[in-house]
């Protein structure tokens, strides 16, 4: 199964784009999609953006993922073990 993540792009250079996933921004290859602009979501996918999404389908795709990330860490006890 593959996951792409869903990020905001802030800088464009060409072909690449620097994309916001939240604290972690990466150069990402935006040449598949068309008529890029800072401030538009995409769907990041090892290195490649491979769609345009609108803000809220982006936030809601980010709510998931923290959902799943809390119930993972919470059910697996990770916060046991940090303490």
């Amino acid at each position: 199964m593959c996951v792409a993540v869903p990020g905001r792009i802030i800088e464009i250079h060409g072909d690449e784009s620097v994309v916001d996933f939240g604290s972690i921004k990466k150069l990402v290859n935006t040449c598949l999609i068309e008529d890029i602009k800072i401030g538009d979501y995409v769907l990041g996918h090892v290195g490649c953006a491979v769609d345009k999404i609108d803000q809220d389908e982006a936030e809601k795709t980010t709510a998931i993922f923290m959902e799943i990330l809390l119930l993972m860490i919470f059910s697996t006890g990770i916060l046991k073990t940090m303490n």
